[in-house]
């Protein structure tokens, strides 16, 4: 089968399309084959070498992290599912493969697809739920009338977060750019910054959580709208002494952890906050809870419309880099 894969971490990678072996299952994993792979952020972290202190791979790995696609094996010991059953998953982070004919998957990893959606549009919504159920249900904790604000969360990460917030009782405001307002308030969002006209900063307070998605040039920003006690969680600024400690990590990866993150644990404290850093894991059951979100409200993620193929997965990987993508960016398998 044909596999796109990493041979060296490099700031400039590129990934190479290998012939390899389809894999074989053991008796708690299904065979996959591959009908759309989405392409993430993740992917370039992982590429560039970036997340090796959280997961360091032995290469070459065929990359990929979020897929759709149906059952052609099951294991001895998988219930629950059957051959060609359709699924989708954001595989695990030490077991990834997305961009290749056939992958396997602990089938406790796996959640059938959502009824009101395609393979295509599937394979946008496993990372990014996930990543809002986790953080919101586990990171922040978060309870039925509290606040979340999320700048930036008119991109593909508020199409999940804001529903699944809507769903556990949580007012929700979000910043973004004007074209977005309209979709964004249409799938439950209770009040919209246009980022280009207002400073949310400069009108918002006391906001028990903020999600953050730009990264370590906002964090002021975000931490001054959030009262005592509140928590900010960051998909971008980095991880932290928490981080570590909360994954088990051993003590010296704690300890460069501690220092990476303590910029942003300082200036947390210094406003009485707790900074959280998310790194979203598979959990087939929590994608079951999405996928009845999904189905509820009748969620489809934005694709974008330029067409990849895993002989051009470099060139998907770049326009999703510096393209200005307006949707998921997908790799389909014949």
């Amino acid at each position: 089968m044909q596999a796109a894969q990493l041979t060296k971490y490099a700031k400039d990678y590129q990934l190479t399309l290998n012939d390899i072996a389809t894999p074989t299952i053991q008796p708690n994993e299904v065979l996959i084959r591959t009908k759309v792979a989405a392409v993430n952020p993740l992917d370039s972290l992982i590429g560039t070498g970036s997340v090796r202190l959280i997961q360091n791979y032995q290469l070459p790995q065929t990359m990929g992290n979020e897929l759709t696609g149906t059952i052609e094996q099951i294991g001895a010991n998988v219930t629950g599912f059957n051959v060609g059953d359709a699924i989708y998953t954001r595989l695990p982070l030490d077991h990834i493969g997305a961009f290749a004919t056939y992958v396997t998957a602990d089938y406790r990893e796996v959640a059938p697809l959502p009824k009101n959606l395609t393979f295509t549009t599937g394979a946008a919504a496993a990372l990014t739920g996930l990543t809002a159920y986790q953080g919101l249900h586990e990171e922040l904790n978060a309870q039925p009338g509290q606040t979340v604000f999320i700048p930036g969360g008119s991109g593909s990460f508020g199409q999940m977060a804001i529903p699944i917030a809507k769903d556990m009782g949580l007012k929700v405001i979000v910043s973004g750019n004007a074209e977005a307002k309209e979709r964004t308030l249409a799938i439950g969002a209770d009040q919209y910054f246009d980022y280009r006209r207002e400073n949310y900063w400069e009108k918002l307070t006391d906001v028990d959580f903020v999600i953050d998605t730009l990264g370590a040039g906002e964090f002021e920003h975000e931490l001054s709208i959030i009262k005592a006690g509140g928590r900010l969680l960051s998909l971008k600024a980095g991880p932290n002494r928490r981080f570590a400690t909360d994954r088990h990590l051993p003590a010296w990866k704690r300890g460069l952890f501690t220092l990476a993150g303590a910029k942003f644990d300082r200036l947390a404290k210094q406003h009485n906050v707790e900074y959280h850093f998310i790194f979203v894991r598979s959990d087939g059951a929590q994608l079951r809870e999405v996928t009845r979100i999904i189905e509820k409200n009748q969620i489809i993620p934005a694709i974008d419309p330029t067409e990849f193929s895993l002989a051009t997965i470099n060139q998907a990987q770049e326009f999703l880099a510096n393209g200005h993508p307006k949707g998921k960016v997908v790799i389909p398998f014949p």
